[in-house]
């Protein structure tokens, strides 16, 4: 079961035309919204089933830049500029918390990674450090595990993924948007060869342009279209407990679980080691392009093949636009959580932070993340269709970044300056 979001009031109605599409009420998607909103840009947001129904509202809530590829680091943080003045931007508070993020280390193989990455990325700027055994004591007192070291960036933070999408939905339609709950878009109208509009499960809506922000779902949607977008899907598996007075604010990721402080205050919590990975027909016919990754990951998945291939298998690949879509089928993606790696979890952290001993669970859930094959978004235009624009595959990373990525993507679709450099998300980069 999903965690309970601030409420949104959509519209009824559908307009007859916009200027912009969104395709998808996530909380990338909403950005963009009250990006161009902001700008008075006309936009229309329609969604399959509830805003903020998926990922968005179940992952983690971490901002961070700690372990981002070096090419990844400015969207972070423009993102974490954009969240420290995201509150007063919509007029309600989101969760955000600048606390910091900590990663531990119990060998020395694992600190050696965290040394070479922040060697890698030294010309960023950031305020990251590595941290001893005594330091890590210090910064998050209470634990009993001699950890090998571990690295540390008070800059990075956190937000509350229940608060922040509704949140920015509400200022988006207060600001002028218009956004649509249970209205599946099936397909993408064209003239000319350019985007003229989509057609949803309510009708036609003309429009100048379409950014696509539908997650796990863009896949699916993009190959009914003849254009392949590899994404893969992993399920995590996510508790949060009932208060307790814990070890520290900032955040912390361990090999085998991690935590951060909710804002009701419990704890959120992950076997941060473990992602359930679901074996489906995409595998069989992208799966070579993701050998790197498992080659690298290959202990952190636990891999399957049941109900999820079946259910999958079960979802057209190819439709009418006059036909009910796959996402008329399936309105929100909702995996059941593993209690095994939540056990495990629980059982790994209490192991290090005794006062965990304390902690009981007040609810848990899962969702489903899209990753690509490098593990970055595609963020940018689609050369074969003019007028479609990509914000999707964020990999686990968009909450984090989605003030930023969120704007990227509006500033692409109007033809804006950029917010920094697009390049490291085109879409060619994967064809």
């Amino acid at each position: 079961m999903a965690p309970v979001i601030s409420p949104v009031t959509p519209s009824p109605t559908l307009p007859d035309a916009t200027t912009v599409v969104v395709i998808g009420g996530g909380i990338v998607g909403l950005t963009a919204a009250l990006t161009l909103a902001e700008r008075n840009i006309p936009v229309v947001v329609l969604e399959k089933g509830r805003i903020a129904g998926e990922q968005s509202s179940r992952n983690l809530g971490w901002i961070r830049k700690t372990s981002r590829a070096l090419e990844d680091i400015p969207l972070a943080q423009a993102a974490d500029r954009l969240w420290a003045v995201m509150a007063a931007r919509v007029g309600s508070d989101v969760g955000y918390r600048q606390a910091g993020i900590m990663f531990v280390a119990r060998n020395e193989q694992q600190m050696s990674l965290h040394e070479k990455w922040l060697s890698g990325v030294s010309a960023a700027g950031l305020d990251t450090r590595l941290l001893s055994h005594a330091q890590i004591a210090a910064q998050v007192p209470g634990g009993v595990e001699k950890w090998a070291g571990g690295i540390y960036t008070a800059s990075d933070g956190r937000a509350e993924p229940t608060l922040a999408a509704s949140a920015i939905a509400n200022a988006a339609i207060a600001r002028g948007a218009v956004i649509l709950e249970n209205c599946a878009v099936r397909g993408l109208a064209t003239s000319n060869g350019k985007v003229s509009g989509v057609i949803t499960e309510r009708g036609e809506i003309r429009c100048d342009q379409v950014l696509l922000a539908a997650g796990a779902w863009s896949r699916r949607f993009l190959g009914n279209h003849g254009i392949n977008l590899p994404t893969l899907p992993l399920i995590c598996s996510v508790m949060r407990t009932k208060p307790l007075e814990g070890p520290a604010n900032i955040a912390v990721g361990a090999p085998d679980f991690s935590f951060r402080k909710h804002q009701d205050g419990g704890f959120i919590i992950t076997q941060r080691g473990a992602l359930d990975a679901p074996i489906t027909l995409d595998h069989l016919l992208i799966g070579t392009r993701y050998m790197p990754q498992l080659r690298q990951a290959r202990d952190n998945l636990r891999i399957s093949l049941g109900k999820y291939f079946v259910k999958d298998l079960a979802l057209a690949r190819r439709w009418h636009n006059d036909r009910r879509s796959p996402f008329e089928q399936v309105r929100t993606l909702d995996p059941l959580a593993n209690p095994a790696l939540n056990q495990e979890a629980m059982r790994n952290l209490r192991a290090a932070w005794p006062v965990f001993q304390q902690a009981e669970m007040a609810e848990s859930w899962a969702g489903v993340i899209d990753v690509t094959p490098d593990s970055n978004p595609v963020i940018g235009p689609v050369a074969s269709i003019p007028g479609l624009t990509l914000a999707t595959g964020f990999s686990g990373h968009g909450f984090g970044t989605s003030p930023a990525a969120g704007q990227l993507a509006a500033d692409l679709v109007t033809g804006h300056t950029p917010l920094i450099d697009p390049a490291p998300y085109r879409f060619e980069r994967l064809q």
